[in-house]
C-alpha cells in the first residue's frame, strides 16, 4: 500500500497524501515495536502569499542499551512526481510486479530502502534476537524538494535525539553495477541565475533589429565563456580549488565495475567526453562541471515569433567537490561573468545570483563504517563491494557532519538500473530481500567496532 500514497511532495494539492504517508510510516514502525515521534516542523510559504502545513518528520528508537553502540537510519517516503501519460507502462501508483521487477513511483526512491531497514528490525524481534545495536529512525516527506525545516530540526534536536548515535545511515542512492556498492561521497551543487536586462519591453527584430544591443545574445555570449567544448571550466580559480587526483584513488578507480559501452547506449549517445573509465568517473565524481539548464523569458514555444526578448535569465549550476567552497565559488562567477560582459560593452545591465549553494559531502572509505560494510557485503553476496561516490548531490549528508559531527555512510541497495526520477522506476525483487540481509548483517558488523 505504500505505493499507493500519491506523496509527491512537490504537489501541494497532494498534502493530504502526504500526511497520510507520514502517518502510515509511524504506525509502521510502532507495529515493529518503536518508541515513535511525530516532530512537527512548522509551515511552508507558498508562492499566493499563504502557508500550509509540512509533513511532520517521523523519528523512532529501538533500544536504549548503553553498552551498545547507536546508528539512527535516514530515509524519506515522499516521491517525484508521475503520471501514466508521461510514458509510463504501468500506473505508477499500483505496485506492478513484473519479471521479478517491483515497479511503482517511489520504489527504489526511497521506499523500498525505508521499508527494508524497518523489516530488518522486525527480523530481528521475529527470531527473539536482541539487537545488535541500538537503532534509531529518521523519516521526512519533503526530500525531493529540499527537504524543507529538516535542517532546522537536526540543530534543535543535536543535543538530545542524536546525542547518543554513534552513527548515521543513508540508503538513499544506488549501486553503480551488478555489483554491491558502498557510496563515500556525493558533489555539492552551486545554482545561478544570470539576468540580463535590456529595453523597458520586448522589441520587433523587424523594426529594431539592427539598432539594438540584444539582451539574448549578451547572454549567449557569455554563457559560452563558462566551458570549452572540451569540458573545461574557463571560470579562473575553480579547477585550481579542486583535490588532487592521488595514485590511490586513481587505483580504486581502476578495480570498479563500470562498462563504458551499456553506459553509452543507456544514454544514448555515440561518444562520451571521455573514453577510458577512471577519466570518465572522476568526472562524473570528483571533479566540478558547469551545466546550463535553461533561459527564462526566452521564446521558447513551437513556431515563429520575431521578438526581442527585453529580460532574460540564464539557469545554470557548477557541481561542487572537494575542496571547493560555495562561497568562494559565487564570487568567482560573479566577478568572471561581470568581466566578460564588460568586454562587450553593452549597455543592458547584468545581474548574477546564486540561489543555491550546497557543499560536497566525502567519507573516509578506510573507516570502521566502510570496514563494517565491506564485510557485511562479502557475507550477504560473497563479493567485495565496489566503494563508488555519487555525482549527484543528498545535501542532507553534509548537514548530518556539520551538526552532529558523527560519522555517516552511505549504504544502497538499489540497482543501477531502477530509473529513479524517471519513468518505470522500479526495484528488483533480488535487490529488496538481498538488500534487507545486508541491513541485517550490517548491524551485526557495526556491532563489531570496537568502542575506543
Amino acid at each position: 500500500p505504500w505505493i499507493a500514497v500519491e506523496s509527491d511532495s512537490s504537489d501541494v494539492t497532494k498534502r493530504s497524501d502526504l500526511h497520510r504517508m507520514m502517518d502510515m510510516t509511524a504506525e509502521k514502525l510502532r507495529l515493529v515495536g518503536g518508541s515513535v515521534e511525530m516532530v512537527d516542523v512548522g509551515t511552508q510559504a507558498l508562492p499566493n502569499g499563504s502557508s500550509i502545513a509540512l509533513p511532520k518528520v517521523v523519528t523512532a528508537r529501538f533500544g536504549e542499551d548503553p553498552s551498545k553502540r547507536t546508528v539512527c537510519v535516514y530515509g524519506h517516503v515522499d516521491v517525484q512526481p508521475a503520471k501514466k501519460e508521461d510514458g509510463w507502462a504501468t500506473d505508477p501508483y499500483e505496485l506492478t510486479d513484473i519479471d521479478g521487477n517491483l515497479y511503482g513511483r517511489g520504489a527504489s526512491d526511497n521506499k523500498a530502502p525505508v521499508l527494508a531497514w524497518i523489516h530488518t528490525v522486525e527480523v530481528y524481534k521475529a527470531l527473539n534476537i536482541d539487537l545488535p545495536v541500538n537503532v534509531k529512525f529518521i523519516i521526512e516527506g519533503m526530500e525531493e524538494t529540499g527537504s524543507n525545516g529538516l535542517d532546522d530540526m537536526i540543530v534543535a534536536q543535536k543535543d538530545s535525539f542524536f546525542s547518543d548515535v554513534d552513527y548515521i545511515i543513508i540508503s538513499d542512492c544506488v549501486w553503480l553495477s551488478r555489483r554491491p556498492a558502498l557510496t563515500y561521497g556525493t558533489r555539492g551543487n552551486c545554482y545561478f541565475f544570470a539576468k540580463v536586462e535590456g529595453p523597458k519591453k520586448d522589441l520587433h527584430s523587424g523594426v529594431y533589429g539592427g539598432t539594438v544591443m540584444e539582451p539574448m545574445t549578451d547572454l549567449i555570449g557569455i554563457l559560452d565563456k563558462l566551458i570549452s567544448p572540451s569540458g573545461k571550466i574557463l571560470i579562473p580559480g575553480v579547477r585550481e580549488a579542486v583535490a588532487h587526483l592521488s595514485d590511490e584513488e586513481w587505483k580504486m578507480y581502476q578495480d570498479i565495475e563500470f562498462d563504458l559501452e551499456s553506459y553509452k547506449s543507456e544514454i544514448g549517445l555515440s561518444q562520451l567526453m571521455y573514453s577510458n573509465k577512471v577519466d570518465l568517473l572522476a568526472h562524473r565524481w570528483r571533479h566540478p562541471t558547469v551545466s546550463i539548464h535553461g533561459i527564462e523569458g526566452a521564446f521558447s514555444s513551437p513556431g515563429t515569433k520575431t521578438v526581442i526578448p527585453a529580460k532574460v535569465i540564464a539557469k545554470f549550476s557548477i557541481r561542487q567537490v572537494p575542496n571547493m567552497d560555495p562561497a568562494v565559488v559565487e564570487k568567482q562567477v560573479t566577478d568572471y561573468l561581470h568581466s566578460v560582459f564588460a568586454k562587450r560593452k553593452s549597455p543592458n545591465k547584468l545581474n548574477v545570483t546564486m540561489v543555491i549553494g550546497a557543499k560536497p559531502w566525502l567519507a573516509d572509505p578506510k573507516h570502521p563504517l566502510y570496514e563494517a560494510g565491506k564485510a557485511a557485503v562479502k557475507r550477504v553476496f560473497a563479493v567485495e563491494p565496489d566503494l563508488i561516490r555519487e555525482g549527484g548531490t543528498i545535501p542532507i549528508a553534509r548537514t548530518f557532519q556539520d551538526v552532529t559531527g558523527k560519522s555517516i555512510i552511505m549504504l544502497p541497495i538499489g540497482g543501477f538500473d531502477d530509473g529513479l526520477h524517471s519513468q518505470n522506476e522500479k526495484i528488483s525483487r533480488y535487490n529488496y530481500m538481498e538488500g534487507t540481509k545486508l541491513f541485517i548483517a550490517y548491524l551485526h558488523e557495526v556491532s563489531q567496532i570496537k568502542k575506543y
